[in-house]
């Protein structure tokens, strides 16, 4: 039986096969499963729109270097210099940095120069804007090399580690905790955005972004949303119903086609009024 690796916010109860795959679609990468046969599917809630990956494979170890290694080699540099070059108009990165600011600007107090946490940092791209925009990042990455690349190469603070498991000592708190294309990388999302709580300053706000599935799936199986790496993706729905089981309320969402072509759903989240997770 194929293993699911998550549970939609319904609990399944609604759940249809979609997509299934028995070789990588074209423009994935290419990561080093051993012996595994690749053989995956996605299945979708019919009520919630939720889409979730169903598989038997082993990707335990995607994240302890074979991402990195796979996605940019020895090239972080020359593509965070790449990127960073791109026109505005192509450029996925600036857009997000100028609908957080616009947010911000009538969240803070005028003059309030926030401190923001990126949790998976990758390339660095975007605390690289932010801090250009005056506010003092941190970037968390698994990875000791994207890690190492946010202090050398970004100018961040970093620290390497998995968010999960991480020590509140190594981190601390932070006015705005961010996870830009994220939450669909792992198999518990609600975990994951429930313990943003306990970094995340009293009137501050989460800011997630997450392939939007039904957007994605007008186009067919071969979208890059949903890649072998993406345990799920999500619609306007079952993200608002994370955040609540979370204990996260939404203050906005989006749906928006970035430049790079990729569905995506953005939602700014401040904390419910309990406080407490679901």
């Amino acid at each position: 039986m194929i293993r699911p690796t998550l549970h939609c916010p319904c609990d399944r109860r609604f759940d249809e096969p979609a997509f299934t795959y028995d070789t990588p679609p074209a423009g994935e990468t290419r990561f080093d499963l051993g012996a595994q046969t690749y053989c995956r599917s996605y299945s979708r809630c019919r009520l919630c729109g939720h889409w979730y990956a169903e598989h038997k494979l082993d990707l335990a170890n995607l994240y302890g270097g074979a991402y990195v290694e796979s996605t940019y080699g020895t090239r972080m540099r020359q593509t965070f210099e790449r990127i960073l070059a791109l026109p505005p108009e192509q450029s996925d990165n600036v857009g997000r940095v100028a609908r957080l600011l616009a947010f911000t600007a009538s969240f803070f107090p005028v003059g309030k120069k926030p401190s923001l946490l990126d949790v998976g940092s990758g390339l660095g791209v975007f605390p690289y804007r932010m801090k250009a925009a005056g506010w003092s990042c941190t970037a968390l990455d698994p990875d000791p090399r994207a890690a190492a690349h946010a202090k050398d190469v970004v100018g961040v603070q970093a620290v390497t580690g998995d968010f999960m498991t991480i020590g509140p000592d190594r981190l601390g708190r932070f006015d705005v905790v961010t996870f830009n294309k994220v939450l669909e990388h792992i198999e518990d999302p609600v975990a994951m955005l429930s313990k943003a709580s306990r970094h995340l300053n009293p009137g501050g706000f989460v800011y997630v972004e997450v392939p939007d599935a039904e957007g994605a799936a007008s186009e067919g199986p071969g979208r890059e949303e949903f890649f072998i790496e993406h345990h799920h993706a999500f619609s306007p729905a079952s993200i608002a119903m994370t955040a609540e089981r979370a204990g996260f309320r939404v203050e906005v969402l989006e749906r928006l086609r970035e430049p790079s072509t990729k569905f995506t759903i953005r939602a700014f989240m401040t904390l419910a009024p309990t406080g407490k997770s679901i």
